[in-house]
């Protein structure tokens, strides 16, 4: 989620050849929020009027805000199935039984992805590693009673793909003792903006730089304010420049630095111009397993792939999230949209290199036709992506040298 408002230079460095050529990334939303994994489906982030949105939050990663309004039907939820009981009994509850890094990474790389973002820290506060000073706000103290990052890291890797982390420097609800959340206002007032925070929030990003050289470090919200005054968010970054040369980061640290911009769902999409912009969504309308989210819920196969199409059609990269279940299970109902788009996504993948949306000019001279298509340029080559058999034909006639494939159906 971002700060409505907020301003960014249009000329930021350019990005490495990597980031240039990626166009499928996989978020991954994991944590005691997976536990309870609900949230109402209410619809898309940037669709809901946010005067509703936050007591009807469709995101259960927000669980732990979410469960303090009062008359929420989250907070009904908590008192009805667990009691009322406090949020950390969920990182107590959970054991992680079932995680299977490499068996996740090989998932990944099957459907074409080239770097991987876990989620490091989200707004309740819980690390997935142990963070410098979490004092047992982490999974090797408590829960899983280990390091859920360094394997993962590992299996990406050996995989092929790049390693990036997410790190919600902007807010967290457990070093903290503020009121819950229930306006875009408040997302900006109700966050630790202190010194002490911030020195917080730094030791643990330079933790993961210096453990991991992540390729991605992906803020989320904002970062605090003392820390932006004092010089030790510029520090923070010039050591992340000197460790990881190529690596970037994202647009969501409150101020003018940015290696990149991103949109969410329906949110930022002023963002979606240029080139190596980044769209990122769950497969549902949560990012954390809400097991509320069935099949009429979750993109279908075909779903992904013309979504995938649209944002690389026009010079975007796709940051899809996988939720994996509290057990560290890939819920069925994901599994079914990664495997049956997967032969698309890799046929696809190799014409997304040097890719380039058509000019006027070039898009002026295919047959459209009333049918949805997308198209671009990769390597000099014109790629159509296509969803009716007829238009296929009518575009290979007009275009012999074209790479021309069809939508999953």
């Amino acid at each position: 989620m971002t700060q409505e408002g907020s301003t960014v230079p249009d000329s930021p460095r350019p990005l490495p050849e990597w980031a240039e050529q990626a166009a499928l990334g996989i978020f991954i939303h994991w944590g005691p929020y997976s536990v309870p994994a609900w949230a109402e489906p209410t619809g898309a982030w940037g669709a809901i009027d946010p005067e509703i949105w936050f007591a009807h939050n469709a995101y259960a990663e927000w669980y732990a805000n979410t469960m303090r309004i009062d008359g929420s039907p989250a907070a009904q939820h908590q008192a009805q199935a667990h009691g009322g009981a406090p949020y950390e009994q969920f990182l107590d509850r959970w054991e992680a039984e079932a995680y299977d890094p490499q068996e996740w990474a090989r998932l990944f790389r099957e459907v074409g992805a080239d770097y991987v973002v876990p989620v490091t820290k989200h707004h309740d506060g819980i690390a997935l590693w142990d963070a410098p000073g979490s004092d047992g706000r982490n999974t090797v103290s408590r829960g899983p009673r280990r390091d859920l990052l360094a394997p993962l890291a590992e299996a990406v890797r050996e995989e092929g793909m790049r390693f990036g982390v997410y790190y919600s420097g902007g807010l967290d609800w457990s070093y903290t003792d503020l009121p819950p959340i229930q306006s875009m206002e408040d997302v900006d007032e109700l966050r630790p903006t202190d010194a002490e925070y911030a020195r917080y929030a730094a030791d643990h990003v330079r933790d993961l730089i210096d453990r991991f050289h992540p390729s991605v470090i992906w803020n989320d919200i904002d970062w605090p304010e003392a820390g932006k005054h004092d010089g030790s968010l510029d520090a923070l970054i010039r050591h992340y420049r000197e460790v990881v040369p190529d690596g970037i980061v994202n647009d969501r640290w409150g101020t003018d630095l940015w290696d990149y911009r991103t949109s969410e769902y329906a949110h930022d999409v002023d963002n979606e111009s240029g080139s190596g912009w980044e769209h990122n969504r769950g497969l549902g309308f949560s990012f954390g397993f809400n097991r509320i989210e069935d099949e009429s819920l979750t993109l279908t196969p075909r779903e992904l792939a013309r979504l995938y199409a649209d944002i690389v059609s026009r010079g975007g990269r796709l940051l899809l999230n996988v939720g994996p279940e509290a057990s560290g299970r890939i819920p069925d109902v994901q599994r079914r949209t990664l495997e049956g788009a997967a032969s698309f996504l890799q046929q696809v993948k190799p014409l997304t290199r040097s890719r380039r949306p058509l000019t006027a000019d070039e898009a002026q001279n295919l047959p459209v036709g009333d049918a949805w298509m997308r198209a671009w340029m990769s390597d000099g080559r014109l790629v159509v992506i296509v969803d009716d058999a007829d238009q296929a034909r009518r575009i290979e006639h007009h275009c012999p040298e074209a790479a021309v494939l069809r939508l999953p159906q």
